[in-house]
């Protein structure tokens, strides 16, 4: 295990940026732009030193005040044990392999921290021995940061799956958020592209983060309750096997019950190896299919939304032309328009445009006074969809007398035409071993 830091704060002398450093540095910053399981709910570590945020924290992304905010995205290592057919540091492939030494890779973070380049580190590698000594290495690096150099920012932590419970206990002291990438929608299609992994080792890390956390930290002094523990994120490659919408979404479901599981990204299959077991895509990787899918995933977080909903029965994939709750809305307007004086929380939520802060909104003005359709643009609701699915009492939507016609009404026609069609993407023969049920 890692040994205790020193209570004493010795200063490290600056890091020299040589051309081997940068070449490397180009090298294993590359390597890791696959990864997307990068974004943060916040860092809440407390104290006061270098990095240290405050509880919107820091994410790949756009923070909630509008803010664009970064982090050192990096591999500790591109030289990798396993020979997975979608990676581009499998062992198969003839590049170049680099890695950093804890101590390097410790203070390039901090020399672009005090430079204003980034806000915190996303740290992966490839399991360049066993999953024991890579972690280990990996936890090295978050040991020189937080107690050398005293980092109080955020740190994203890539667990290493098959290492000790012990390593992923030091993980969830050291990083603010851990995570583990699932990889492929199921079991079959992990064992076809990447035989030397195991889904079972893979979907161990959450528990044991989850079992580590509580298991040593203290009660709060309120409640007699056990903080509720590190968020952890995982990723799922779309498009790399013949798996529908529906599986994926179907398994998504299960992995939203592991526990501290907060989020799934999705990864939209980018061909940069040549295997046979591979679909063969050309320059078109399936981007809307994933974006479809984000709108399903945030349904069935936020929403309330079950897969049988979001797809209808019988239907394997999401629509390529309306977003999964416009699709929803379409096949049951029965159900429309409602009332927005009347129409409960959930109602609401279910009405195409209308999220969780515009019905919010909604909520708290009807309780001073009457609301009209007009209102609600003055209270920043956008009523571009959302208008042919509410009423006040006195103004109606246009009436439509089917489905398809609605349709056209929510979907421009020019970008009707431009719709890609990604329900049959085309795969390799070899894919037939992935038939039947997960």
């Amino acid at each position: 295990m890692l040994a205790k830091s020193s209570r004493s704060y010795r200063p490290l002398p600056a890091l020299v940026m040589t051309p081997d450093l940068q070449t490397r540095l180009a090298i294993l910053s590359g390597a890791a732009k696959y990864d997307a399981s990068c974004a943060s709910c916040g860092s809440t570590r407390s104290g006061k030193g270098p990095g240290a945020t405050h509880i919107s924290g820091i994410c790949h992304s756009w923070a909630a005040d509008g803010r664009c905010i970064s982090l050192l995205k990096v591999l500790l290592s591109n030289a990798c044990r396993y020979d997975c057919a979608y990676c581009a540091n499998r062992r198969s492939n003839d590049h170049r392999r680099v890695s950093f030494s804890a101590e390097e890779l410790a203070g390039l973070t901090m020399e672009f921290y005090r430079r204003n380049y980034i806000e915190g580190l996303f740290l992966s590698s490839a399991v360049f021995s066993d999953p024991d000594t890579t972690m280990l290495e990996l936890l090295r690096t978050l040991k020189i940061l937080r107690h050398q150099y005293r980092f109080h920012g955020y740190i994203h932590l890539k667990v290493i799956p098959g290492c000790s419970r012990e390593l992923v206990h030091a993980g969830t002291l050291l990083a603010d958020r851990l995570s583990a990438n699932i990889e492929l929608p199921s079991k079959k299609s992990l064992q076809l592209l990447a035989p030397e992994k195991e889904q079972q080792q893979i979907l161990e890390v959450f528990h044991q983060a989850q079992g580590s956390y509580l298991e040593h930290q203290p009660q709060t002094k309120k409640a007699k309750t056990n903080p509720p523990g590190i968020g952890m994120s995982t990723q799922m490659i779309i498009g790399a096997t013949p798996e529908d919408d529906r599986t994926i979404l179907r398994q998504v479901g299960q992995l939203y019950r592991l526990p501290q599981l907060q989020r799934v990204y999705y990864s939209a299959y980018i061909p940069v190896n040549s295997d046979k077991r591979l679909p063969v895509i050309g320059n078109s990787p399936p981007l809307k299919r994933e974006h479809r899918l984000y709108q399903a995933d945030w349904l069935l977080r936020y929403y309330q939304f079950d897969v049988d909903e979001i797809l209808a029965p019988q239907q394997l994939f999401l629509d390529a032309e309306l977003d999964p709750k416009a699709a929803w809305a379409l096949r049951h307007l029965e159900h429309f328009p409602i009332n927005v004086n009347r129409a409960s929380k959930e109602e609401l939520l279910r009405v195409p445009g209308l999220g969780v802060r515009s019905c919010t909104k909604i909520l708290r003005a009807r309780r001073q006074t009457t609301l009209h359709l007009d209102d609600l643009k003055k209270l920043g609701v956008v009523m571009k969809r959302a208008r042919y699915f509410l009423h006040d009492g006195n103004s109606m939507p246009a009436a439509f007398r089917s489905e398809e016609a609605l349709r056209c009404a929510l979907v421009p026609q020019a970008e009707r035409q431009l719709s890609l069609d990604f329900n049959t993407p085309p795969l390799a023969a070899d894919t037939s071993a992935l038939s039947g049920e997960l």
